[in-house]
């Protein structure tokens, strides 16, 4: 979404480092620049003017002149006002004290309300409510069946005493009352004791006196606690617009995010809080109902500078890991067991579980500058590595170096791969296996995902498979196997000479555990330090 703006301010921010001290009109040209990046991202030209004006009187005065690095600090200044024109603060649901709380969804039709409806009752259902959806678009046809099927993936039970319009043609059935079926809903709730009720209600496709009549009488006869907006973040500064008048036709507490994956500029979602004075509370990043999260301005800040969001990333680690087996791992790390090949599936199917591996990488900061790798990377790569291991049998997995040519050959065929990447995979695999070693050593993790490879080899059928060559030197292999096998017993009798740890010392390392590295000496993002055992 904020693709291009990212680029075009991390361009810009790149010609400051260069510079000891900032002139002034050092700071009118980055001004000017950022000034030009906003307006072609489609941002609102009021947002424009008041974000400019505040960076470059902040940029001149002495909070910046007298830093050791003025560079860094204007970086911070843009980064305070992307958080500040973005919301500053996040905020969630508000309950109602007596239940239930009543949540309606109000926007144009195709911002994917009905959609995001589900995603919202699932996000709720996992935090430990019990909503209740309510289909009170009986107008857009089938939009009650839509529902009751996004319902269903969700696990929430759905209102729907009327089936709505079932015909082509955008208008309301004979008899059809979206307030009673709103005020029924609401009944519903109370008798099965759900303390969220989520109402959808019907959009248009342009802003009409009807619609507003129709979701005024709604929130009327419901008295919602959040009244929230649906905003397609694709439509540019039209969404300002639009915004403007459901606030004075409806009013809105907050604003919901849609199709924040989309390829568009991302002008409305720096537009829209600043404008309105309603914060963004959600943000919908995918098809799928897990594509749903709360909006952080900070984050949000964060990535469009190409300062990742690792906080994110750790929270989604939280959700999408098995404790259990990475204890188990932990485990196997400390007594010196190897990492296999079973071990390593683990992993890849972990990975997956976190969602979209582009996502994922494009959290990490300075991924910005391999934005081209990214987009190139098959996201089928962990499926045709589960099908090659699985491919394989148990002695196998657990012994890769018994894999010969014969073996090779009938793994391809039962993976629907080929030798060469059977041959690819087991390298990816030792070097998974080495960084396991290191990381039991107490070496800390080196660069890469584990068995994922570099990225630009990782991406697209032509780029599949295709690694630099390893250089050889002198701990290189020998190809010839009694020089390999000398050394082998090498190395095996320089391990066995290395002093071990006595019993409950850090990873087999002999004497004191070494000291724990301290997160605000590595000058980590925020949030960082849990990996470290913080709090």
């Amino acid at each position: 979404m904020f693709a291009t703006l990212s680029d075009r301010l991390t361009s810009t921010f790149k010609n400051l480092r260069s510079k000891g001290r900032l002139s002034e009109a050092d700071i009118d040209a980055t001004v000017r620049e950022i000034r030009r990046a906003l307006l072609d991202a489609d941002v609102a030209v009021p947002v424009v003017r008041q974000f400019t004006g505040a960076v470059r009187e902040r940029a001149l005065s002495a909070e910046v002149s007298r830093a050791l690095n003025p560079a860094q600090q204007v970086v911070k200044i843009v980064n305070d006002e992307l958080v500040a024109i973005l919301g500053g603060q996040t905020r969630t649901v508000a309950f109602a004290k007596q239940p239930p709380t009543v949540i309606l969804l109000a926007g144009l039709q195709g911002a994917g309300k009905t959609t995001l409806a589900g995603k919202l009752a699932q996000w709720l259902k996992g935090s430990g409510h019990t909503p209740l959806l309510v289909a009170a678009d009986l107008q857009r046809p089938n939009a009650v069946t839509q529902l009751q099927v996004v319902g269903q993936r969700a696990g929430v039970p759905v209102h729907a005493p009327h089936p709505g319009n079932q015909g082509a043609d955008d208008v309301l059935p004979a008899g059809a009352d979206p307030v009673s079926v709103a005020r029924s809903g609401l009944e519903e709730a109370r008798r099965r004791q759900h303390d969220v009720l989520i109402v959808d209600t019907a959009g248009r496709l342009g802003v009409d006196a009807e619609l507003m009549r129709q979701a005024a009488d709604i929130r009327d006869a419901v008295q919602p606690d959040e009244v929230l907006f649906v905003v397609d973040a694709m439509i540019g500064q039209d969404a300002v617009t639009t915004a403007q008048a459901f606030q004075d036709g409806v009013g809105f507490t907050g604003v919901v995010l849609s199709k924040l994956d989309g390829d568009a500029r991302g002008g409305a979602a720096l537009s829209i809080a600043s404008v309105t004075g309603r914060p963004i509370m959600f943000a919908s990043t995918g098809e799928k109902l897990t594509d749903f999260e709360v909006f952080h301005p900070d984050r949000m800040a964060s990535r469009i500078l190409d300062m990742g969001d690792v906080l994110t990333l750790i929270e989604q680690a939280e959700k999408a890991f098995d404790a259990e087996q990475a204890e188990k791992m932990a485990g196997k790390l400390v007594g010196g067991e190897d990492f296999t090949l079973e071990d390593f599936l683990v992993q890849m199917q972990q990975l997956r579980n976190m969602g979209s591996i582009k996502k994922m990488f494009g959290m990490l900061p300075g991924m910005g500058q391999m934005r081209e790798a990214l987009e190139n990377f098959d996201e089928r790569e962990v499926d045709r590595i589960e099908a090659m291991i699985r491919s394989m049998t148990p002695g196998e997995r657990l012994n890769p170096k018994i894999i010969n040519g014969s073996r090779r050959a009938r793994i391809a065929r039962g993976s629907g791969t080929t030798p060469s990447e059977i041959n690819q995979l087991l390298e990816r695999f030792e070097g998974a296996k080495k960084m396991m070693r290191q990381m039991a050593k107490g070496g800390g993790m080196p660069g890469g995902m584990p068995g994922m490879g570099n990225l630009p080899g990782m991406g697209g059928k032509k780029s599949r498979g295709k690694q630099a060559p390893a250089k050889r030197g002198k701990g290189a292999r020998s190809g010839n196997p009694a020089k390999r096998a000398e050394q082998e017993r090498a190395a095996a009798a320089r391990a066995a000479a290395q002093p071990t740890g006595p019993a409950g010392s850090a990873f087999g390392l002999g004497g004191a555990a070494p000291a724990e590295p301290d997160p605000a000496e590595l000058q980590l993002p925020a949030g960082f330090d849990k990996l470290f055992g913080g709090r």
